[in-house]
């Protein structure tokens, strides 16, 4: 009797330590897309919701003191920080952009623009064909935003699968007044303060913050004289260094403010979009209608 009760009670032990095995494991899921198994994918997808955020950077010149691919390495850590706390597949590395204005700085990478655009629709319709349901766009540079607005409202030129999202974060207003009591530039844009610090932040090793002096990040304004238009060559008639503000100081207080804050807020987009149905069914209503534009009532 007492040899039956050991074998049950292991037996108990057994199937209870599978379980739980089973239930770390699934807890365990990486994010990274290309660290998951093909068994594991298939489960990542219904761990996600059907989820897949895609962080978009480039490579270009960040002043004479950050590395060409600040923005990807900033933005992976976002989402990285983000998924930690709300579960979604991240898509690999992803430096194909719009960067034309930095042509002329080593290192840079410019891509044509069909390349661009047939590069990013054809893995959003990978994806799809995998079993993703909603991309959420996470970008890193900010070259990139007219265009992925435009791509985002280019996908209802047919049906899709999917949806793309393209997650565009406002700044908090009481975070805003910290970072400006806390901010010692004046003017703190491409590779100044703030990028500097973050990168710092989580990569000091490539934050050199000694050679940010070593060029001019002062805006030029040698288009000053006119108003109300755009042109491309906007960005280098103000900086030509590609290189605007000053990185030679490191705020680490200013920095842990802001990725905290961007953080939080991805946090809550991820959550919002893998909770939400609206978005597909408005897309498919829209879709059943603008195949038959002649039936709407007149």
């Amino acid at each position: 009797m007492k040899e039956s009760l050991i074998v049950l009670s292991a037996l108990l032990l057994f199937s209870g330590s599978v379980i739980i095995s089973r239930a770390q494991s699934a807890q365990r899921l990486p994010v990274h897309y290309e660290e998951l198994t093909s068994p594991e994918f298939s489960r990542a997808v219904q761990s996600a919701k059907g989820v897949c955020i895609l962080p978009l950077g480039i490579l270009e010149k960040h002043g004479p003191h950050l590395p060409l691919g600040t923005d990807l390495l900033d933005v992976r850590e976002l989402v990285a920080r983000a998924t930690k706390k709300e579960y979604a597949i991240v898509f690999p590395q992803y430096y194909f952009g719009q960067i034309f204005e930095a042509k002329h700085q080593p290192g840079t990478i410019a891509y044509s623009p069909d390349i661009v655009w047939k590069l990013l629709q054809e893995t959003c319709d990978e994806l799809g064909r995998n079993g993703i349901t909603k991309i959420i766009l996470v970008n890193g540079h900010g070259g990139n935003n007219a265009f992925l607005q435009y791509f985002c409202q280019a996908q209802l030129e047919k049906r899709r699968s999917y949806a793309v999202i393209f997650f565009k974060p406002v700044t908090d207003s009481s975070v805003e007044r910290k970072a400006r009591m806390l901010k010692h530039s004046v003017n703190d844009g491409h590779a100044g303060e703030s990028e500097t610090s973050e990168m710092f932040l989580h990569r000091p090793d490539l934050a050199h913050s000694e050679r940010a002096g070593d060029q001019s990040g002062e805006n030029l304004a040698r288009l000053a004289h006119m108003h109300d238009m755009f042109t491309g060559i906007w960005w280098y008639a103000r900086y030509p260094n590609h290189y605007s503000g000053d990185g030679s100081v490191i705020n680490k207080e200013l920095a842990e403010l802001q990725v905290q804050a961007e953080t939080d807020q991805l946090v809550r987009f991820i959550r919002e979009v893998k909770q939400d149905v609206e978005i597909e069914k408005l897309q498919k209503e829209f879709y059943d209608r603008s195949e038959n534009p002649m039936k709407e009532k007149k």
